[in-house]
């Protein structure tokens, strides 16, 4: 592992702004061997992609979707992130939720507790109130 990658160097490769750290950012992210880039770094770099660019949903999940395609990056649980951009995009509910359920699925737990009723498009799992 040559380094841990933080969310701006991210949304400058994603965004391409500004120019001149973007294209430092894609060229590190191409030339390393292995970068590693934790659950938090990619559910910030949907935050910010959401928030401040105001991307629309389906490119932010192709966004995500190509970053862990990337030979250097490496993640702890890349099925997990995947199938958190499936619910994320196809279900339309807010990243974390997203995360929540796909975290659920794959414990075998299949309840999120929570006041996030957004949670019940997903029939996978159940929410529960506290």
């Amino acid at each position: 592992m040559s380094a841990f990658v933080d969310t701006n160097v991210l949304i400058r490769h994603l965004t391409g702004e500004p120019p001149e750290m973007a294209t430092r950012a894609t060229q590190f992210l191409i030339s390393e061997d292995e970068l590693l880039v934790v659950d938090l770094v990619i559910a910030e770099t949907v935050y910010v992609l959401e928030s401040f660019y105001e991307a629309p949903r389906p490119a932010i999940a192709l966004a995500i979707r190509s970053l862990l395609a990337m030979e250097s990056v490496v993640v702890v649980d890349a099925p997990l992130l995947l199938r958190a951009i499936d619910v994320y995009e196809n279900d339309r509910i807010d990243f974390a939720e997203a995360y929540l359920v796909a975290c659920a699925e794959t414990t075998g737990t299949a309840r999120v507790a929570s006041f996030d009723r957004s949670i019940d498009r997903v029939a996978s799992v159940e929410r529960i109130e506290p």
